[in-house]
Parts: structure tokens; sequence; C-alpha cells
């Protein structure tokens, strides 16, 4: 089963440094694009400035390797100190960075920055709010594939930092044959076997399916929004069930539905996974801004 690189690993966060370099280049393109005519017209070739930026609003932080790679993509002298953390929890009006170089450097710089540092931050700070209101419950809140397209990466690591773990990745790491799968082949009995190496998560919607599902003792079930009283007697029928020395029980994993007010409720059931397309799909961005000294 080693494929699954990324669902509910335990590894320490981290960020791919490519695919971070990419998806900044390509944002400070598609916001500088010709030129900040702006900062061209109005600010000294040879000003220096420094300038902090400040979270509005208290939150998790998240995102300080991205927002500095913006910087020193635009002027690899500009000089980045960060005065927090990543996964560091701060109160409204702390300085989370301090920037210092040329004023022009920092200013076309400013947005890409902020809005990639606002937007993790608000995974991290969403996806711990969710990790606190389970406790003590032994649930792994995950994220899922309802992410925004091109950021996939650093918004499942925002996930992580906040304390969360992650779903599949991609398509390629793991087999999740949903609704749509078992309608396309008419049944499971037309699946085809699993080859070895993946591991297997079948979606069903009712306790039907559920057992049925169960029978091909797969490495997870999606319980996919079904009644609280149906996931509690998925829970109790998987509890029950006999499995073999070698094969782990199969793991619940509760979607649909999902908000802070039912979230609680969905992990004393004794899933093992919540699965929440929130955390990252329609998250608020925590308020920064960059003041200048």
């Amino acid at each position: 089963m080693g494929l699954s690189k990324y669902f509910l690993s335990e590894a320490k966060p981290e960020l791919n440094q490519e695919k971070l370099d990419y998806i900044v280049r390509h944002a400070l393109i598609e916001d500088i694009g010709r030129g900040d005519i702006t900062t061209q017209l109005t600010i000294p070739k040879d000003k220096k400035i420094e300038a902090n930026i400040i979270a509005k609003e208290s939150c998790v932080v998240c995102g300080i390797q991205a927002a500095e790679k913006v910087f020193k993509i635009t002027d690899s002298a500009v000089k980045f100190k960060p005065l927090t953390k990543e996964g560091q929890v701060i109160k409204a009006g702390k300085a989370i960075a301090r920037i210092s170089g040329q004023a022009a450097s920092i200013l076309s710089s400013e947005r890409v920055a902020l809005n990639l540092l606002s937007m993790l931050s608000g995974i991290a700070s969403t996806t711990r709010e969710y990790v606190e209101h389970i406790e003590p419950y032994a649930a792994k809140i995950t994220d899922t594939r309802k992410t925004l397209p091109g950021l996939r990466d650093l918004q499942k690591y925002a996930v992580r930092v906040g304390g969360g773990h992650n779903h599949r990745m991609g398509l390629d790491e793991m087999i999740l044959i949903k609704d749509n799968h078992i309608k396309v082949t008419e049944g499971y009995e037309k699946l085809p076997s699993v080859p070895k190496g993946f591991k297997i998560e079948i979606e069903v919607q009712n306790l039907d399916e559920f057992r049925h599902a169960l029978h091909f003792k797969p490495d997870v079930i999606m319980l996919d929004n079904m009644s609280f009283e149906d996931i509690k007697e998925a829970v109790k029928i998987r509890n029950n069930t006999e499995f073999k020395s070698h094969h782990p029980p199969t793991k619940l994993e509760a979607s649909g539905g999902v908000d802070s007010n039912t979230v609680r409720k969905i992990a004393s059931t004794g899933v093992d996974i919540i699965s929440i397309g929130a955390l990252t799909n329609s998250v608020k961005a925590i308020d920064m801004s960059l003041e200048v000294s």
C-alpha cells in the first residue's frame, strides 16, 4: 500500500519547492503582466523601504515560505525576516514578517504575497477550529479534492499546518469507487480486481450499500451524506465484523453535511475520518496588510 503518499500521512508537512516556485511565478505573471505601471510612474528606482505584514485578525499563520518566495522571485536582494513561525497562533495586530529593500520590488510583490499568505492562513485557521471541535474523539479531519485549480499542493499543505490530515492528493494516489463508477459498471460485481500496492475506498449512501461494500473489506468506506443514526449503525456493524489478522479493520469516513455545528456529533459516532470540502473550496481568507514603516 506504499503508493498512498499523502492519505492520512503523519509526516511533517512540507511544501514542494518546485511546485511552489511554479505557482508563485505564474501568480506574479498574472498580476504584474507587462509591468507595474503605477509603481514605475510614482516610485524612484533607488528608493528603499521597510514594511511589515500585519494580521488584522487572529489566526494560525501559514504560508510564510510562499510569501518570501514572492518577494525573492521579484527581487533576490529583498530581505524577508519572519517574525512568527509557521503554524503559530497569533492575535490581531501581530506582525508576521518584515520586508526591506527596493520600494518598487516590494510594492509590486505585495498583492500576490498577501493573497497566498491570507488564503493559506485562512485554511489553517479553519482546519484548527474543526480539529479542536472534535477533541477528544479520535477521528481525523481531512480535506478533499475540492481545491482551487492549480493551488492543491499549497491548500492541502495548509490543512496539515492547521492540524488536519490530507485525503488523496490526486486520482493517481488511491482507488476511490464512487456512485458514478458503480452506475457505469452496473454494480460492485463488475468492478475489476484491485492492483497490489493501492489502497481502495468505496463510497456508499445507505446501510444496504454499506453492508455490500463491507463484504469486500476495502481499506476505507465513505459514508456519503448518511444520517447520524445510520453512521452510528455502520460503525457498530464494522466493529462487529471479523477481519483477518493481516488485514486491518476497514476505516469509516463520514462525508457530506459536515460543518462546525455537526462535526462533533459525527465524531462521537466512532468514525475514523471526517472529510470536509469546505476547508479548501470556500474558506475565508484572513485579513492582512502590508504597512510601510
